[in-house]
């Protein structure tokens, strides 16, 4: 039984070697640079989103501006900010093991170019939607 999975694994392995030089060109095209590059900006976007979330909500003291992000409501009617802020890294840290997860798992077996499409696949959204509210929150604080 697992000598015929092996196989069925070789055969999509060989069929696949065209296709996953597209999905790494891709992912290159999306993020050029180093993977771990793309961890530390993960990580300095959950920063700078959750100091821009507290200083427009708590230090401008601004009463129509409000937290729109479910968890992050769910965070601050927890536990206040120093809670939110342990849910943005811990929702940063578990995306990056995610995504390491994926890079690992298929590179070990045999298909490395999904292995950094995968990664990067799993960490660009991250980046764009914290990117995005980091922009609201900068464009609310100086309206």
């Amino acid at each position: 039984m697992f000598e015929a999975a092996k196989d069925r694994l070789d055969k999509f392995r060989e069929m696949d070697k065209g296709l996953g030089r597209y999905a790494e060109g891709l992912s290159r095209f999306l993020w050029p640079w180093r993977e771990r590059w793309l961890l530390l900006v993960v990580g300095a976007l959950a920063i700078l989103d959750f100091t821009s979330t507290y200083v427009l909500l708590e230090l401008t003291k601004k009463n129509d501006v409000y937290e729109s992000g479910l968890i992050a409501i769910w965070a601050l009617d927890r536990g206040g900010f120093t809670f939110l802020l342990l849910v943005d890294i811990l929702a940063a840290v578990v995306l990056s093991l995610a995504a390491y997860a994926a890079r690992y798992l298929y590179s070990k077996h045999g298909f490395k170019d999904y292995g950094r499409a995968a990664f990067v696949f799993l960490l660009i959204p991250y980046i764009i939607i914290a990117a995005l509210a980091i922009v609201n929150n900068i464009i609310l604080l100086l309206c």
